[in-house]
């Protein structure tokens, strides 16, 4: 028996490493990435789940509470039951007198030179601030009664805005908004530049030249009159944005994949695909496109913060989504005309913003040095 044909009892199988493996490694040990990663997937949940968990509609209007500030504290503040309870008396033209609270049940004596009609609770519980209202120990001559009331216990951790919706609902509805936009767009952006930049420097020659001539065209054309003219043809729609941007932005991925394959087609195992009589086809969908692959996740990482900067870009001029839908460019314009008196309008909105593109950047950078060491 020869040494070599010798096994070792117990020996686990040598399993090979590809390049993909070394990438994550070298990823995972990047904390920075990693942390942004982790800040990255708790905004997605919170925008995702978010909405469902809170009590509040990202339409629903509180007329009682237009601009309330940010508070851990529940709504109404104890100075603000009285004196809202008497407005919607005095509206119900009821005279009162003798206001009285025990726990979270109101109580004041009502009296009338008519007979009270029991529909006039309906004053009261169209108030935000109140619910279950009822007349109880009416006299027997209906001019005056004991009106009770139940107060709503409202919260606004993030305050509300200047309709009185509230603005935390409206801020995770806003990153669902954002983050599909900027994803959806990237994909666009992504599959038009990947292929098209691919085709062209695999084929080379004129049809390259017309190809990039082509791009170059697009290039001169002004964003603001692309994304204006599709809003006169098309309207305003959540649609519309990532097919605007989408379709202006894969000009700079088809650039960076045409250079990757000049380089790629001309690598020996490409021109023995050719040689084997493999398609032009084959060849893209096998070996060229597969190999562009690092640089365009990289590149995937920095297009998405660059689409929500531009729509929020968009939004902030009007050319935005629709209400009641937001986003958060919509959220950050009508913060910053309402920053006097209402800061926590923008704060918030503000504070997802720079979180997720600092978070999508620091990811992009991660990838670059794990795909690409040498390159540090």
């Amino acid at each position: 028996m020869s040494v070599s044909s010798v096994e070792t009892p117990g020996a686990l199988p040598v399993k090979g490493r590809s390049l993909w493996d070394d990438a994550r490694d070298r990823l995972l040990k990047n904390r920075a990435a990693v942390a942004s990663m982790i800040v990255l997937a708790l905004i997605t949940l919170v925008s995702i789940v978010g909405p469902w968990l809170s009590p509040h509609g990202y339409d629903q209007v509180y007329r009682d509470y237009v601009k309330v500030p940010a508070s851990l504290s529940a709504y109404p503040l104890p100075d603000q039951v009285e004196p809202a309870l008497m407005t919607a008396l005095k509206r119900a033209r009821l005279t009162t007198e003798g206001y009285a609270r025990e726990g979270d049940t109101v109580s004041v004596r009502v009296s009338s030179g008519r007979d009270i009609d029991p529909r006039l609770v309906e004053y009261v519980n169209r108030s935000d601030l109140f619910k279950d209202a009822r007349f109880e120990d009416m006299a027997a001559d209906n001019k005056s009664a004991v009106l009770k009331a139940e107060i709503r216990h409202l919260h606004f951790y993030f305050g509300t805005d200047a309709n009185g919706r509230d603005l935390m609902t409206r801020t995770f509805i806003a990153g669902r908004v954002s983050l599909t936009i900027g994803l959806l767009a990237t994909v666009v952006a992504i599959a038009i530049g990947v292929i098209y930049g691919a085709t062209s420097g695999y084929l080379g020659g004129r049809v390259d030249q017309v190809m990039m001539r082509v791009v170059d065209v697009l290039y001169s054309l002004p964003f603001i009159f692309f994304v204006i003219m599709l809003v006169v043809f098309f309207g305003r729609n959540f649609v519309l944005m990532f097919i605007a941007v989408g379709a202006v932005e894969w000009l700079d991925m088809a650039r960076i994949v045409r250079g990757q394959t000049l380089t790629i087609k001309r690598q020996e195992y490409v021109q023995a695909a050719e040689a084997m009589g493999v398609s032009n086809g084959g060849i893209l969908r096998r070996h060229v496109i597969p190999n562009t692959l690092g640089p365009v996740v990289v590149y995937m990482t920095l297009l998405v913060p660059k689409v929500i900067l531009l729509e929020s870009f968009l939004s902030f001029l009007g050319l935005g989504v629709q209400e009641p839908m937001t986003s958060w460019g919509v959220l950050i314009s009508e913060g910053a005309r309402n920053l006097q008196g209402s800061v926590w309008m923008l704060i918030f909105p503000s504070i997802f913003l720079t979180s997720t593109l600092f978070a999508l950047n620091f990811i992009g950078d991660g990838l670059r040095d794990a795909l690409d060491p040498k390159d540090r």
